[in-house]
């Protein structure tokens, strides 16, 4: 997109200083700030913006312009696709909007001009799941891969879907990615035999873990880390930037890939889903699109069934299953039901990486 494509000189200006961002951040952070400047340009011109946010682009980054430009993307006022317009937008993607803001006013305003940028709610985690529960979600999901068909009451697992589901939950069990991390997963990631799980880190995840061990280090708050690692500490001083850049080059790299051993019921299900998984890629045209460890059961929009699964269709894949899991059991006795997001289980498992690849 050009900035030719905004009506409001501001927006125009702010997208020609992204334009000339190319090549010195990433492809995905490029993406990010463009959707930025995409939302300016819808709220501009709104009757909550003040006028004077259409004459320049130092004019979006006034706090009588980010307010009320904050509380319209919040709201989700200002996404793409008119469909979705007004569905709140989520703390992750909050989160990555005010990230933009503080590198876009970086770039805008004159050296040593301070920004006020909109305060991020953090989120209320919802509880984890102990140990014995956990337990109960393996033996259960094993069971219920044993079973037919289920059918009850509107709820429907297929085979297919019931050997996806606990190879699923195997994985978030022994190794704890994120949803999105395993949506990244290819047969690459799987040791000989199954015997391990690898899980590649995304760059977001690797900026947290630097950020924390550097704070431990140092005492400093992990917002000022971040801040100085991001190159955007300018309100801090020299001494401090310089105890964090010790610090952080004193850590040991990060590897880009973490291994983690899988159980003998886990090798068994991860298994059970490989053979699955070969009859319902062979439909694939594509052969740069087999790779992928978790693909789709059943034709979409997207394509036919055999196709990569992205973060949303694993977390509703995973909901499913659970739901069905929860439905079947609610009978057992001591039978509690387990919550249907896999954040919930992911963080309640302790995982311990491997100290390198699996050999052989």
């Amino acid at each position: 997109m050009t900035p030719k494509t905004y009506s409001a000189p501001s927006v125009r200006q702010l997208a020609a200083v992204v334009d000339g961002m190319a090549g010195s951040v990433s492809e995905g952070r490029l993406r990010q700030l463009r959707m930025v400047v995409d939302m300016f340009g819808r709220a501009v011109g709104r009757d909550e913006m003040p006028k004077r946010s259409s004459r320049t682009a130092e004019q979006l980054f006034t706090w009588a312009a980010l307010r009320p430009f904050w509380a319209l993307a919040a709201a989700g006022e200002l996404r793409h696709w008119e469909k979705d317009v007004g569905k709140p937008l989520p703390v992750t993607t909050l989160r990555v909007v005010r990230n933009c803001l503080e590198i876009l006013a970086d770039r805008v305003l004159p050296v040593g001009r301070r920004v006020r940028l909109p305060e991020l709610d953090v989120p209320e985690l919802k509880p984890t799941v102990d140990g014995r529960a956990l337990d109960s979600l393996y033996r259960g999901m094993v069971d219920l891969a044993a079973q037919g068909p289920l059918v009850r009451d509107g709820t429907v697992l297929s085979p297919e879907d019931r050997a996806r589901v606990l190879a699923m939950v195997a994985v978030l069990l022994d190794a704890g990615p994120r949803s999105g991390e395993m949506a990244a997963q290819s047969l690459a990631d799987l040791a000989p035999g199954e015997r391990a799980v690898g899980v590649r880190r995304r760059s977001q995840r690797q900026d947290g873990y630097r950020a924390g061990e550097v704070a431990a280090l140092t005492g400093l708050h992990p917002r000022t880390v971040e801040s100085v690692l991001s190159g955007l500490g300018h309100g801090v001083s020299v001494a401090t930037e310089a105890r964090v850049l010790e610090a952080f080059a004193s850590l040991e790299p990060v590897p880009e890939v973490e291994w983690f051993e899988l159980r003998e019921g886990s090798r068994v299900a991860v298994q059970r889903w490989l053979e699955v998984r070969e009859r319902l890629v062979d439909q694939v045209p594509l052969t740069g699109q087999k790779t992928a460890l978790w693909v789709s059961l059943v034709p979409s929009k997207a394509g036919p069934a055999g196709l990569p699964l992205r973060a949303q269709g694993l977390r509703q894949g995973y909901a499913r299953g659970v739901r069905a899991l929860n439905w079947v059991m609610a009978a057992e006795y001591g039978w509690e039901p387990l919550p249907t997001t896999m954040e919930q289980i992911r963080r309640s498992v302790d995982v311990v990486p491997l100290e390198g690849p699996p050999t052989g």
